[in-house]
């Protein structure tokens, strides 16, 4: 838990330094390598972090460890991918694939000598270590991660280099904000998209595929005083002031009663159904009303398209209304059905394509005939097609 404490506190702090070592280290880096190896690689200092372990992604390195002192050491890690970039730059490219595990004296002896001239070039800009004994831990280090690559643009080959140096003797310089840069004031106005949802209901696999436009389907667990805004993930309870003018009477809503005569068991499996608005925007000065708890208005509400939900699959969409005290929605169109009407027609004309192709002599002669043949068999699939219950995926507790 201390080492939780502690690495959260650090992560803090790091965002607020990280400026200083972005002016202190990169220049330094990149200046050591061009005097090094010419101008033929660029250094880019990419993050700095208390633990290393998330950097390496497993990856092999070269590691060099150069003593500052009796207790502070400094360390220097390069990956594979980087002693292979600045090996095959400077001493030219190799005829089989670098293997860490066997490099060579020279090639050794090169990468050493580079960390050391970093390294000499870096210490001037540690503070003096400190007189009294501190206790060593594994957070008493930050780790500069830079990323190296050939100069060239089209060279895209890059790799990392680790620098790790004892954080008691950095001092870097934290940003401090003296005092608030906006105020509430500022945003009030300012708008974001938010998701709205008025409600669910459970509905058996009979009723959802004999929806009919005109009919209207009330969310028993809604309520016209509430609704449930999605913003980001994060789900507010709004309460806004209806509009009376949906109020439809009850009776003028129920049609034939569907649930009677199911032909099977499938039939009766229930699945639940949910109403979601198309995407409205509020400002934020509505989002803070909303958490406030004071109602908000959400006019726009009104004129929205719903679109009705199963299993996250839209099956139809439709206008808001208002029947006792609850919300529901009146169908002006099923989108299921009209996926399928829209995808028949165009099968229909291929298939048709192909026989006149394939019978043009005959085709003048037998154009009547095919004409009704065709509209005769176009009502007899329209009759008999049958509703696709692949269109949901049902949870084993549905069953």
């Amino acid at each position: 838990m201390k080492e939780d404490i502690q690495n959260s506190i650090s992560t803090d702090r790091l965002y607020k330094e990280y400026d200083w070592y972005q002016s202190t280290f990169p220049e330094i880096v990149q200046n050591s390598c061009n005097e090094f190896f010419d101008p033929n690689f660029r250094m880019e200092l990419i993050g700095i972090s208390k633990n290393i372990n998330c950097l390496l992604e497993n990856e092999s390195c070269f590691v060099t460890k150069i003593k500052i002192d009796k207790d502070y050491d400094m360390f220097f890690r390069l990956t594979s991918k980087t002693i292979d970039i600045i090996l095959s730059k400077i001493l030219g490219q190799s005829k089989t694939k670098f293997n860490i595990n066997k490099i060579s004296e020279l090639e050794a002896k090169v990468i050493t000598s580079f960390n050391d001239y970093l390294f000499e070039h870096l210490k001037g800009k540690l503070q003096p270590p400190p007189q009294n004994e501190l206790k060593r831990n594994n957070f008493d280090v930050i780790h500069l991660t830079f990323i190296i690559k050939e100069a060239e643009e089209y060279n895209n080959k890059t790799g990392k280099i680790f620098i790790t140096m004892p954080e008691a003797l950095l001092k870097p310089e934290a940003i401090v904000s003296n005092n608030d840069k906006f105020s509430e004031e500022d945003f009030p106005n300012t708008e974001t998209v938010a998701k709205v949802f008025i409600g669910k209901t459970k509905f058996s696999l009979f009723d959802i595929k004999n929806l009919e436009k005109e009919d209207v389907v009330v969310f028993e667990n809604s309520n016209i005083e509430n609704v449930q805004l999605s913003i980001k993930e994060k789900t507010f309870s709004a309460n806004i002031n209806p509009n009376m003018d949906l109020l439809i009477p009850e009776e003028e809503h129920g049609g034939e009663d569907m649930s009677s005569n199911t032909p099977n068991i499938w039939d009766s499996l229930e699945v639940e159904m949910s109403a979601e608005f198309d995407a409205v925007k509020i400002t934020l000065g509505e989002l803070k009303n909303i958490e406030n708890g004071l109602v908000v208005d959400l006019t726009s509400l009104y004129d929205n398209n719903v679109t009705l939900k199963v299993e996250g699959n839209p099956i139809a969409s439709g206008n808001l209304v208002i029947v006792n005290d609850r919300y529901g929605v009146k169908i002006n169109q099923i989108l299921t059905n009209d996926a399928k009407q829209e995808k028949a027609p165009a099968a229909a004309e291929t298939e048709n394509a192909e026989e006149s192709y394939s019978n043009e002599g005959e085709y003048e002669e037998n154009s009547e005939e095919n004409e009704e043949e065709y509209n005769e068999s176009s009502e007899e699939g329209s009759e008999d097609e049958e509703f696709d219950y692949s269109d949901f995926e049902l949870e084993d507790e549905n069953i």
